[in-house]
């Protein structure tokens, strides 16, 4: 099949990479500009730059409202197009140009999670697993119907980082598989619950705030869920933002105001969490490990050299 190519950073990458590898025949690729955002700048592998290596037209665009975009499809002729990681919404005159439409690649277990950071929603959710899948484009955000999904189970240690490396090896064999059964006639499409769709955003800085009011169990997996390179979670101490490298549940139960720098435990301190933490039924936050605004790493037995005073949402 002729494959015209909608695809950005790191998953982008290894979708253009596993079509260049295929017995079909790449066209055309559209990808995003590089961009400044804290977290497009991570997984950054260049989609442009891999076409250009093989060959292949490269059209940059930030959205894709343009005439000369259209008129380029339309003259690339395209059999299918296939997606992964297009940041923005797609209109029907590109998605339904191809006999057999548009293949997206979304990195979640659809109907669950469409939209955003898919994988850092789901980990601080605490899913016992996370995947991929390759679904028909429609007028939704990322509700047509689904080809084939392929997953893995999330570990109790398992960070963001770990969880996109699994994910992103599903790429290549998900792409492949589900363009011979489109070409070979041998394609079977499941519609989506409705009733079992979830969307979520683009994450933020706000989002990687530590509410104390969580329970231990949540905190502990946000930490996880925003793992370097991720920005880190982040709390105030003394005025001073921290960020929170490693941590982990408490062996024994603290009552108290969340927040409180507390008690060590092991190699960590331990910090009062949970609304209802005045109960002395909840476990508290252990940090292991933390990090200052000035990039310096601290083990949190030397950071907090006495016990007393609050962690604070804000300065």
């Amino acid at each position: 099949m002729r494959v015209v190519m909608f695809g950005y950073q790191t998953w982008g990458h290894r979708t253009l990479q596993a079509l260049l590898d295929s017995d079909h025949e790449v066209v055309l690729v559209v990808t995003h500009p590089r961009s400044e955002h804290a977290y497009e700048k991570i997984w950054d592998d260049s989609v442009a730059e891999l076409a250009a290596k093989h060959g292949v037209p490269v059209l940059l665009r930030s959205r894709p409202d343009d005439g000369e975009l259209l008129d380029a499809i339309r003259a690339a002729a395209p059999d299918i197009i296939v997606a992964n990681n297009w940041r923005t919404w797609l209109p029907p005159e590109i998605f339904d140009l191809p006999p057999h439409g548009t293949l997206n690649i979304h990195d979640s277990l659809l109907p669950a999670y469409a939209g955003f950071s898919p994988i850092i929603w789901a980990l601080v959710n605490g899913e016992e697993r996370v995947g991929v899948t390759a679904h028909r484009m429609n007028a939704g955000l990322d509700t047509g119907d689904i080809l084939l999904q392929r997953s893995v189970p999330v570990g109790p240690a398992d960070t963001a980082t770990d969880l996109f490396h699994r994910t992103v090896d599903l790429i290549t064999p998900l792409v492949g598989e589900s363009l011979r059964l489109i070409a070979s006639g041998e394609a079977r499409w499941r519609t989506q619950d409705p009733a079992q769709a979830s969307f979520f955003h683009k994450r933020s800085l706000e989002d990687s705030r530590i509410d104390w009011t969580w329970p231990a169990e949540d905190l502990e997996r946000l930490v996880r869920a925003q793992s370097d390179p991720y920005p880190s979670a982040f709390t105030h101490h003394r005025g001073e933002r921290i960020r929170i490298v490693s941590a982990s549940v408490s062996e024994a139960r603290y009552g108290g105001t969340p927040g409180r720098v507390f008690i060590r435990e092991g190699d960590g301190v331990v910090i009062v969490a949970g609304a209802d933490a005045r109960s002395g039924t909840r476990r508290g936050l252990v940090i292991r490990r933390l990090r200052t605004e000035d990039g310096t790493e601290h083990a949190a037995n030397d950071f907090f050299r006495t016990m007393g005073g609050y962690l604070t949402a804000r300065p």
